[in-house]
């Protein structure tokens, strides 16, 4: 009769014994057992008929030490994982990848192997059971400042992701409960026992209640997906989240939440408001139908319009800076970032670009009068930031009495419109500012309005030259640079090469010989 081959049993301490299991796979290569000789058990598992001692080497195998070997780093990696999941046979497929891996080195490159898949899915599996963990772990707290939790993996991965929570809760005194394993953490070092029942882990405290009401609070029925929720929340752990007794109702008033949400009327948006604003009496600011007669209380009235949505978010209005007789007004598009906060014009980067066009064209900012067509900050948030945003036609126009009062305060000589919104502003149209830069344009009233970018433009434009670029838009500046001198009429610049600028504008202001 044929002799049957004798079948290894190898015991490991623990479901999780890594570092067992690792020390098992060396002797077993070095002895040169097969997989199919090999069974695995962990301690306690009985088998009637082994003694837990390996069987004779066969004539042949060689009876010295094979040497040390190498596996990638990627499929260690994967063997670190996979040991953790909750299947039986785990410890027979991996011995078995290794077993290959030495005989066939190709195998880490073919991710199509039957064994390998089945290893992959495994490893996946303890991960997001890992990632789960640190999510679905609720403490309770006890007497003497220590808490516990009770939690119920899927797979063999408290002792893997215990370190998370002694990194996370370092100044804290913590036990996790599983039914396999528990772990502790006294502030210096982490301690494994045996596993627990539910009924060893606390009930509900006082302060579960609070949670609660804030969980149910900020539940938002209109962002409702059940299906992606429960992906990311899998229903096997509600039984262990103090806010599961909430989903379900929560879920079920989803529908009738929402239609109440759209009936509801809109509440105002709460948005900072400088000290100086806040003081201000409302018996102190003037009507929005009245004329002010000085800068002074046009600032006031600008700051109380909230005739467009834009006032309701800024955190305050930007009026504009200088003296009335200035020889130009200088108008950009609206306030910026900065200038928001700091209520005034041109204090930002664009700002700054101007201060330097201003110093070459050797200008003092005292014989300037700087403002914009829209006074309040209009911008579209993307996480803590306040992105630009270009202000409508209709908020440029409701915000244009503003402008036009400045105007008729201030008394410029001429004006120079930084951008289209300002353009359009000052000449009640649109101007295409690619055809029309440099040029000056007259309004209704006969007030002189040179066109040109606003320095914003030149800080986002793509050009393979910026110097050049800043350059023409100086040239551009020049062009009111008699008006600066004291002249009584605007000289435009003289025609560039490219046929760009025409000698007069479509307002028919002449510009001058030479």
């Amino acid at each position: 009769m044929p002799t049957l081959e004798r079948v290894h049993t190898e015991r490991l301490s623990a479901p999780d014994d890594l570092a067992g299991f690792k020390a098992a796979v060396r002797r077993l290569v070095a002895q040169q057992l097969a997989p199919q000789s090999v069974q695995w058990q962990m301690a306690g598992d009985g088998d009637l008929f082994d003694d837990g001692s390996l069987p004779e080497i066969q004539p042949g195998r060689g009876t010295a030490a094979a040497a040390p070997f190498r596996l990638p780093a990627e499929m260690v990696s994967l063997f670190d994982n996979a040991a953790l999941h909750a299947d039986p046979g785990r410890f027979a497929l991996l011995y078995r990848l290794v077993w290959r891996l030495l005989a066939e080195p190709g195998l880490r490159d073919d991710p199509l192997d039957a064994d390998r898949l089945l290893a992959e899915r495994m490893a996946r599996a303890v991960r997001r059971d890992m990632h789960k963990m640190t999510a679905f772990v609720r403490f309770r707290p006890l007497p003497g400042n220590r808490h516990m939790a009770w939690f119920e993996p899927e797979h063999h991965t408290l002792v893997a992701t215990a370190p998370f929570f002694a990194r996370r809760f370092a100044q804290m005194h913590w036990a996790i409960l599983t039914p396999g394993r528990s772990a502790t953490w006294d502030g210096h070092a982490l301690a494994f026992g045996p596993g627990a029942r539910r009924e060893d882990a606390p009930g509900p405290d006082a302060g579960e209640q609070l949670w609660l009401t804030y969980y149910a609070h900020i539940f938002n029925p209109a962002r409702l997906k059940p299906a992606m929720m429960q992906k990311e929340m899998p229903r096997r752990y509600w039984k262990n989240l103090p806010e599961a007794q909430l989903i379900a109702p929560l879920m079920h008033e989803a529908m009738q939440r929402s239609g109440r949400m759209v009936e509801e009327a809109a509440s105002d948006p709460q948005h900072r408001r400088p000290a100086a604003s806040i003081a201000l009496r409302l018996d102190q600011r003037p009507a929005e139908t009245a004329a002010p007669g000085t800068l002074d209380a046009l600032r006031l009235a600008t700051a109380a319009c909230r005739a467009c949505p834009i006032g309701q978010h800024a955190t305050q209005a930007v009026h504009g800076e200088g003296q009335p007789g200035a020889a130009l007004m200088l108008v950009g598009e609206q306030p910026g970032d900065q200038e928001d906060l700091r209520g005034q014009p041109f204090v930002g980067p664009a700002g700054q670009l101007l201060r330097r066009a201003l110093e070459q064209l050797g200008w003092s900012r005292d014989a300037l009068y700087l403002t914009n067509a829209v006074k309040h900050f209009k911008y579209e948030l993307r996480g803590k930031r306040r992105l630009h945003k270009t202000a409508g036609q209709k908020e440029a126009a409701i915000c244009s009495q503003w402008l036009e009062r400045e105007i008729a305060l201030v008394q410029p000589r001429a004006a120079i419109a930084l951008g289209a919104t300002a353009a359009r502003s000052l000449l009640g149209r649109p101007v295409a500012i690619g055809a029309s830069r440099g040029q000056w344009l007259r309004r209704a009233d006969g007030l002189p309005v040179l066109v040109t970018l606003h320095p914003a433009a030149l800080l986002r434009m793509e050009a393979p030259d910026p110097e050049a670029a800043f350059a023409d838009w100086l040239a551009d500046l020049r062009a009111a640079a008699p008006i600066m001198a004291g002249d009584e009429e605007p000289a435009d610049r003289p025609p560039q090469p490219d046929g760009r600028h025409r000698a007069t504008g479509p307002g028919g202001v002449a510009r001058r010989p030479g």
